[in-house]
C-alpha cells in the first residue's frame, strides 16, 4: 500500500522518535580533539551499515559504534580505509570484534605496518601520548582489492571504492562513492575550511610528501561523482568547490614554504631539519598559514605536519637554479 504524504510525514516522525536512522542516508560521526576532530562517515541503506575509517583510537571508535547503535538497528558490516594514516586505521581491532569485515586498497593493506611502526614511534617516545603497551594494536585488513571494487549492499544498492592513480595526503588513496547520490568519501584528501595534513605518505621509513599527486588525484573527483564531498576534517561541501579550494590551499602552501626557506639565507636553512631548532621554524610557519587563512580551522595540524612538506621543498629548492625561487609568503 502506498502511504499519503501525511502518513509519511508520520512515519518519518515517528522514526526519528525511536532513534532510528533514516535508511539510505549519510552520518557523520566526529570525535573530539583528542582523536584529532576526525570525521568517521557511516551509510546505513535500512538493512547493513557501512563505516568508512575506524578513528584514532579504540575507544574513539567505540564512541562511534554507539552513536550509530543509538540511531539505527541495522549491523555494521564493513569498514572501509580511504589511507594509511592512524586515524583511518588504528582501531581496526574493534570492527574485527564486532563482527565487521574490513576492506583497504591491497597497497593501503600493505603500507599499515611501516606506518604503525613511524607513529608508534612518534606517539611512544617523542609526544609521550601512550605507552607502548597503550598505543592501539593494529590488526591486518582482512579484505583489500586493486583499482575499482563495487560493494552490492543488502538493499541492492552499490557502492564504488575506487583507488586514485596518486599518493594524495598519504601513500595510497581510495575514494568511496555512495552511488545512489553521487556523493564521494575521500578521507584527508579534503579538509575543507580546515588546515592540511601535510607530513606525507610515510614511503621506506620517511615522510614523502606529493603535492602534485595530490592535486591530480583532487582533479580526479569531478568524474568520479556529482555530489558532496566529504573529507576527514571540516565542511561537506559540492564536488567543484571541494576541488577548487583544496587545490587553491595546496598551492598556497607550496608558496608559503618555499617563501619561508627562501628567507633563510645560507646555512640558517639547515635550521629546518635541525631537532634542535627546527621548532621554532615550524611555529613560525603555523603562524604564516594562519594568517593566510584566517577562518581556517586546526592550525596545530601544520605545526604538527609541516617538518614532511619543508623537507620535500628545500630539497627542491637546494637543487632549484636561482631564478627559480620567487614564490613569496602573501
Amino acid at each position: 500500500m502506498k502511504l499519503a504524504p501525511s502518513s509519511l510525514a508520520l512515519a518519518a516522525v515517528l522514526a526519528l522518535a525511536a532513534g532510528t536512522a533514516t535508511a539510505g542516508q549519510l552520518h557523520v560521526f566526529t570525535s573530539d580533539a583528542a582523536g584529532f576532530n576526525t570525521h568517521s562517515v557511516w551509510y546505513d541503506d535500512g538493512q547493513e551499515i557501512t563505516v568508512v575509517d575506524t578513528q584514532f583510537t579504540p575507544a574513539q571508535a567505540e564512541a562511534l559504534l554507539a552513536d550509530i547503535r543509538r540511531q539505527s538497528a541495522s549491523p555494521v558490516t564493513r569498514v572501509i580505509v580511504t589511507h594509511p594514516n592512524p586515524d583511518k586505521f588504528n582501531a581496526l581491532s574493534v570492527f574485527h570484534k564486532a563482527g565487521a569485515d574490513s576492506i583497504a586498497s591491497a597497497k593501503a593493506a600493505a603500507a599499515l605496518p611501516a606506518v604503525d611502526r613511524y607513529k608508534r614511534y612518534f606517539f611512544v617516545n617523542i609526544a609521550k601520548a601512550f605507552t607502548d603497551e597503550t598505543y592501539p594494536k593494529v590488526e591486518p585488513v582482512k579484505t583489500t582489492y586493486s583499482g575499482r571494487m563495487v560493494i552490492k549492499l543488502k538493499s541492492g544498492e552499490t557502492l564504488t571504492l575506487i583507488e586514485l592513480p596518486h599518493a594524495g595526503i598519504s601513500s595510497n588513496q581510495t575514494v568511496v562513492r555512495i552511488d545512489k547520490t553521487g556523493d564521494l568519501v575521500v578521507g584527508d584528501l579534503v579538509h575543507n575550511h580546515t588546515h592540511a595534513w601535510l607530513e606525507g605518505g610515510i614511503v621506506d621509513g620517511k615522510p614523502a610528501p606529493d603535492l602534485a599527486g595530490w592535486k591530480t588525484d583532487l582533479a580526479e573527483l569531478p568524474k568520479l561523482g556529482g555530489g558532496t564531498v566529504y573529507g576527514g576534517r571540516g565542511r561537506f561541501v559540492p564536488v567543484a568547490q571541494a576541488v577548487a579550494e583544496q587545490t587553491a590551499y595546496l598551492d598556497q602552501a607550496q608558496a608559503i614554504v618555499d617563501c619561508y626557506i627562501g628567507m633563510l639565507s645560507g646555512d640558517r636553512a639547515r635550521e629546518l631539519t635541525d631537532p634542535a631548532l627546527q621548532s621554532r621554524h615550524h611555529a613560525a610557519l603555523q603562524d604564516a598559514f594562519t594568517k593566510a587563512f584566517p577562518d581556517y580551522a586546526m592550525p596545530e595540524l601544520i605545526g604538527y605536519s609541516i617538518y614532511g612538506l619543508v623537507a620535500q621543498r628545500l630539497a627542491h629548492i637546494d637543487s632549484a637554479p636561482s631564478h627559480e625561487r620567487k614564490n613569496c609568503m602573501p
